[in-house]
C-alpha cells in the first residue's frame, strides 16, 4: 500500500514537471538563436530579424566617421551591415523609421534618408571585424556615404552623430496616418 502510495506521487511529480518543462522546451525551440531586432509595422505586425537573415542579405562594407554637434569626428572605423531600406518587409508603406536603442535613445529617420543611396544608412553588426554580440555597441545605424565621413553640414544637421543609434534593439515604421506602437 506505501509502495503504491509513493509510486503515484512519483508519477504525479513528474507529470507536473513535464507539464512546465515542456512549453518552455518548445518557446525556446522555436525562437531564432542569436542577436535580434524587433521591427514594428504601422499596420500592427511585427517582424524579428536575426543577424543570421542580416548576413544573408546584400552587405555594404566600408569606413565610416559622423561630426558630432561640436564639430569633432567620431566612432571611425571599418563598418559592415545590411540597408536599413533592406530590413524593412516587403509592401510596407512607410514615411520614416524611429530607431530606439536599448537604453531608450531613439532617432526618427525619414524615408528619404533611409533611401537615399549617396548616404546609404544600413544597421551595422559588424565594427573592424567584430560582430555583435561581441562588438559592445551592438546593432548600430551607420551612415556611409563613398569617402566614409558624414558632416554636420553636408548631412544638414546639427550633429550628424545624432543618427548613429548604438544598441538599437527595435525598429519603428512610421507611416503619416498611423503609428505603431512596440
Amino acid at each position: 500500500m506505501i509502495g503504491k502510495l509513493r509510486r503515484s506521487y512519483v508519477i504525479v511529480f513528474l507529470l507536473i514537471v513535464v507539464a512546465i518543462v515542456s512549453p518552455m522546451v518548445v518557446r525556446m525551440a522555436m525562437q531564432a538563436r542569436g542577436p535580434a531586432i524587433e521591427i514594428f509595422c504601422p499596420d500592427g505586425s511585427r517582424e524579428r530579424i536575426t543577424l543570421v537573415q542580416m548576413k544573408q542579405m546584400r552587405t555594404v562594407a566600408r569606413k565610416g566617421t559622423y561630426q558630432n554637434q561640436f564639430g569633432n569626428w567620431r566612432d571611425e572605423g571599418f563598418y559592415a551591415g545590411a540597408r536599413l531600406m533592406d530590413l524593412i518587409p516587403c509592401n510596407t508603406d512607410y514615411t520614416s523609421i524611429l530607431c530606439c536603442s536599448q537604453d531608450g535613445y531613439a532617432m526618427e529617420i525619414e524615408r528619404a534618408r533611409v533611401e537615399d543611396s549617396d548616404y546609404p544608412v544600413i544597421l551595422a553588426y559588424a565594427f573592424n571585424g567584430i560582430e555583435v554580440p561581441d562588438w559592445e555597441l551592438g546593432f548600430r545605424i551607420a551612415v556611409l556615404p563613398l569617402d566614409g565621413n558624414v558632416s554636420n553640414e553636408e548631412y544638414n544637421v546639427l550633429s550628424a552623430g545624432s543618427y548613429w543609434v548604438k544598441n538599437v534593439d527595435r525598429l519603428v515604421l512610421k507611416d503619416s496616418t498611423r503609428v505603431s506602437a512596440p
